[in-house]
């Protein structure tokens, strides 16, 4: 499959709203939310789950579906090892820089941690215990490992059902379903990881962004189906809406209702509110209809699609940098001289650039490899 350069950008723009946002400078809480009430987190796992939706529907009918269902684990396993690389970096390597620097930031991040070791190091390998931080990774590494079924079944029977179910798991994660079977598998397996150390992403909430993800990226590839034009009047509901809530975030804040914390779940991020959930439909409506015009008068921005295209290998970059600028600096704090952030953010950003271009750099060559090495593709039968 060729590289779409507008998805590589776009997932590039995630990347930096989010390395903005983790990165404690003076920058991150006035630059956080910047279209709304929806964070870059949404749109990336958005993005990701669109972007596996054509690699591997494509991979399937090139492959077979047994070597697609290989290749979803082998995502999955990459994802673990980096989840598992970077637990063992804030456990050891940050945990050593905090012996002089002694920052909040990092005694909250590894509180379970330096409290219960054994229990936190076999949770962390379940994926049950998940610091601040370092709690999307292990949202992917589920929604990867439940891709095959997904697809294939989407693929053979139709998505009706899947989207249905989808729905009704996210309408019942606003309600408390999470943490009533956490709270019951508890109960029954005597697990000694505390609800709050899980991570603070409510899985059965976001797994609606990655079905539906999945699900276009899927129909997308799918042969003599073609999207027609988004109806008018969607389309200027949905402006509406995005503007409404790009307004309002920019003029009260990043707490809506204020003091109103029931009012406030309806734009909760990591339940996925509803409102929040409208605001980030209506700002990818917004998008699918002036995407054709965007990529006819938007320059091509190849920093942006660098960090697209090595999407993971920056992720993960980017959180190393964040937990070695908390451990160092600490969270920001009123005073700090602005050298210290434009130091943290401009060397930041130019250790990811370099990082993604050595990684786009080592994937051409691995390809290239392969391709000279490879022996000749026998002839196939066609199927029908």
């Amino acid at each position: 499959m060729t590289r779409r350069w507008e998805l590589d950008a776009l997932r590039g723009l995630m990347l930096v709203l989010m390395i903005l946002t983790h990165l404690p400078t003076r920058v991150a809480v006035p630059l956080g939310q910047p279209l709304g009430y929806v964070s870059a987190a949404e749109g990336f796992v958005m993005l990701s789950a669109y972007m596996a939706g054509i690699v591997y529907t494509l991979r399937a009918r090139r492959d077979g579906e047994p070597e697609m269902r290989e290749a979803f684990l082998r995502r999955a396993l990459k994802i673990y090892a980096c989840q598992a690389a970077l637990l063992v970096f804030l456990f050891t390597v940050v945990g050593f820089i905090d012996l002089f620097t002694d920052e909040t930031a990092i005694a909250n991040l590894t509180s379970f941690f330096r409290q219960d070791p054994a229990a936190a190091v076999f949770g962390a390998a379940l994926l049950l215990y998940n610091p601040p931080l370092l709690d999307i990774l292990p949202m992917y590494i589920v929604f990867m490992l439940a891709s095959p079924v997904l697809l294939l079944h989407g693929l053979h029977q139709g998505w009706t059902g899947i989207l249905a179910g989808s729905l009704a798991l996210w309408f019942a994660s606003q309600f408390g379903l999470g943490g009533w079977l956490y709270a019951h598998a508890v109960d029954l397996t005597g697990l000694p990881v505390p609800a709050a150390e899980t991570g603070s992403f409510a899985l059965l909430a976001w797994q609606f962004l990655w079905v539906l993800g999945l699900w276009m990226g899927a129909v997308s590839v799918t042969p003599a189906r073609t999207a027609g034009p988004l109806p008018r009047a969607m389309v200027a509901t949905a402006a509406v809406y995005a503007v409404v809530c790009l307004v309002w975030r920019h003029a009260v804040g990043q707490v809506p209702f204020g003091d109103r914390p029931a009012l406030n779940l309806l734009f909760d991020k990591w339940h996925l509110g509803p409102l929040r959930l409208l605001d980030f439909l209506a700002l990818m409506l917004l998008a699918m209809h002036f995407a054709p015009w965007l990529q006819r008068h938007l320059p091509r921005l190849r920093v942006l699609e660098a960090f697209g295209a090595a999407s993971l290998t920056v992720f993960c970059g980017h959180l190393v940098l964040a937990l070695v600028a908390l451990a160092l600096v600490g969270e920001f704090r009123p005073g700090r001289p602005v050298w210290v952030d434009a130091v943290i953010l401009v060397g930041g950003f130019v250790l990811l650039y370099a990082v993604a271009r050595v990684q786009q750099w080592a994937t051409r060559r691995a390809i290239t490899s392969r391709r000279t090495t490879a022996p000749p593709a026998r002839a196939r039968t066609p199927v029908h």
